[in-house]
């Protein structure tokens, strides 16, 4: 049986089918018969989500699928088939898809982790990545103005991983009306993230630090796109989609595993 997911895109609010498939070869989203490689070179768009593109197709909201691939060690030998332009937000989080990658069945082995030989940033504006030797973990820290969020951070190893899979994503009322009043977030609605209003969040918490346990998936999940994990000590501060992006290209662009990691 192939596991299916249903449900509708939180940006354009429409009704989207994702299938998942077993295929020897990279992970890679498959639309109106186009296959695109879940790759940093086919990032085409990072605002409030990752989205891919190859060919005139394009896929978007990859992220939190791509997060529960990282935590679960899926790597390769995956299709995710969509028959839309936006995976479906579901719950917020990536955990639906971490119930259907499992229901996928046990992912081959894993590559061999890239590792930190030197220190590398990555700087835009107030965000900023880095990547160092050392034990393997990943340090979010977020600084959000709403006195229900403010500065928080979480630290893991990879066997971590999968603690951050239920944390929802989220935005302030504030986020909220400029996001539909450029045409975004149509299909946000009650049961498909957390929304912060002046009276604290929408609904209970999964844990204190949601948040920036949500802004640490959504790094996972842009991180696959490198096709294998990074072994070492990664920062990542007020990071972003289009932070992540960057930093990945300037990891590529500055190191000598390019071509392997493209």
């Amino acid at each position: 049986m192939i596991p299916t997911v249903v449900g509708v895109g939180v940006h354009g609010g429409r009704n989207s089918r994702v299938r998942l498939h077993r295929d020897r070869g990279p992970i890679r989203f498959l639309r109106a018969g186009i296959a695109i490689p879940a790759r940093v070179a086919q990032v085409v768009a990072t605002d409030r989500c990752t989205v891919l593109g190859r060919d005139g197709a394009r896929v978007a909201v990859v992220e939190h699928v791509l997060a529960a691939c990282h935590a679960l060690g899926v790597w390769s030998d995956l299709v995710v088939e969509v028959d839309g332009d936006e995976l479906p937000i579901l719950d917020g989080s990536a955990a639906p898809w971490a119930e259907a990658l499992t229901a996928w069945g046990p992912p081959p082995p894993p590559p061999t982790p890239w590792a930190a030989t030197g220190h590398i940033r990555w700087r835009d504006g107030a965000t900023e990545v880095s990547w160092d030797a050392g034990a393997s973990a990943l340090e979010v820290s977020i600084e959000f103005d709403h006195a229900a969020i403010g500065a928080q951070r979480w630290v893991g190893g990879p066997n971590a991983f999968a603690d951050l899979l239920p944390a929802r994503t989220f935005a302030t009322a504030d986020e909220l009306a400029a996001l539909q009043g450029r045409g975004l977030a149509a299909g946000a609605r009650p049961g498909s993230g957390i929304l912060f209003g002046d009276d604290g969040p929408s609904e209970p918490l999964r844990s204190p630090d949601e948040p920036v346990r949500h802004k640490a998936l959504d790094a996972l999940g842009d991180l696959a796109l490198l096709g294998r994990p990074l072994a070492g000590r990664l920062r990542v501060h007020r990071g972003s989609h289009r932070t992540h992006v960057g930093f990945m290209r300037h990891l590529l662009a500055t190191t000598t595993a390019q071509e392997d990691l493209t």
